[in-house]
């Protein structure tokens, strides 16, 4: 018999680390499965959709012959996930031969997870019916700190597309270019834009630029750990023609890139635009929430009349409902008449820490710029609309 053990902890961490991108509803069965493969000295935690892999690695106790099966990503997560803090044991059974539901011969093996007073018995699928990630060749590198990736990739995650026909929008673009790290994201009607120095102990040599699928930003973002000021962890980043891998604090993530074009998105950043206002961020998200409240639920749209000294916000519906909200902000110029979607001007202002934003624009046809007042690293531009 083979046998795993461990605490409670020790195998929900590296469950609960691959399964974010483990459907369970697959037309391949075995892709809503966890890979759970032991080589004697560890035991590693493989998950798939075949656009993406997220393996990580656990230290258990093993006995009995090294272990290579796979098994319900979401019944084993769940099943850890209630056990109190105990001793937990997976046992696998002698393997045997079955009749499939087409009526060829399959084989099968059942898992057994134990504690000192349950037990549960799971059915497996082979390991070597997992389907393995592709190969590549990874020709250049980059180190940089865990928490300075989460953050560009934080800035921006939100301007991505999602299930767009042009499917390099539903993305991130990572460029690695003069010795500085940028992230950029947008779906045609705003674009998110931010840049990093990576600190000196960062390895950056070779300039890169490769679109990052939206999946695979998410669950990085995910997994990259939360800043930590007295362990600075570093991720290594490996490139090939088609593939990305991030390697860091024992876990790894291969993505395959996705191909396409991507927009000149420096060409569509405003750099004229001169009517310049600070504004506090909260008080400004705030009045957005209230004035939500009577848009219109198609079109989410919010009407802007900035004038000297006080910018107005109204909305209103086809029940003829309306709303306004009035903020005092230090501007001088001349009155303009813009609108917004509501829901385009929340996800930057919840996003963002500062308490100030800049907000410059150029007149009612023209995009507006979002930036932090103290740093140029972040630039958010958005499209009016026609209200």
């Amino acid at each position: 018999m083979q046998v795993l053990k461990g605490s409670r902890e020790s195998l929900l961490t590296p469950l609960t680390t691959v399964s974010g991108i483990i459907e369970t509803h697959q037309t391949v069965p075995i892709l809503s499965n966890v890979l759970i493969q032991s080589d004697g000295s560890k035991v590693s935690f493989t998950g798939s959709n075949l656009e993406i892999q997220i393996k990580t690695h656990a230290e258990l106790e093993q006995e009995g012959d090294p272990v290579a099966f796979t098994v319900s990503s979401r019944k084993i997560q769940d099943l850890i996930k209630s056990l109190p803090p105990t001793e937990v044991t997976i046992s696998l059974g002698a393997a045997r031969k079955a009749i499939s539901a087409e009526g060829g011969n399959q084989v099968s093996q059942k898992m057994e997870v134990s504690t000192e007073n349950s037990r549960f018995s799971l059915q497996t699928i082979p390991a070597d019916k997992y389907p393995s990630f592709p190969d590549a060749d990874f020709t250049s590198s980059a180190t940089i700190p865990a928490k300075q990736l989460k953050y560009i990739l934080s800035m921006v995650h939100y301007a991505m597309a999602n299930q767009d026909i042009r499917f390099y929008l539903n993305a991130v673009r990572l460029v690695i270019k003069d010795g500085k790290v940028r992230a950029v994201a947008t779906d045609g009607r705003r674009l998110a834009f931010c840049e990093i120095t990576p600190d000196k102990n960062s390895v950056v040599s070779e300039d890169v630029s490769v679109t990052i699928p939206r999946k695979a930003v998410l669950e990085l973002k995910r997994l990259l750990p939360e800043e930590d000021d007295d362990k600075e962890i570093p991720v290594k980043i490996d490139f090939a023609a088609n593939q990305a891998r991030f390697t860091f604090n024992g876990v790894e993530v291969t993505t395959k890139l996705l191909e396409g074009t991507y927009p000149d998105y420096e060409r569509v950043i405003p750099t004229n635009n001169d009517k310049v206002f600070l504004i506090s961020r909260e008080a400004l998200l705030q009045a957005l929430q209230r004035t939500a409240v009577l848009a219109s639920d198609k079109f989410k749209g919010v009407r802007w009349l900035l004038s000297p000294g006080l910018l107005s916000i109204q909305s209103s519906n086809s029940d003829q409902e309306e709303g306004n909200d009035n903020i005092a902000v230090d501007y001088q110029g001349d009155p303009i008449d813009i609108g917004f979607n509501i829901d385009f001007l929340s996800d930057v202002l919840s996003n963002l820490k500062n308490d100030k934003v800049k907000i410059a624009l150029s007149g009612p046809q023209g995009s507006a710029l979002i930036t932090m007042p103290e740093s140029d690293d972040f630039k958010y531009v958005l499209m009016p609309m026609r209200l």
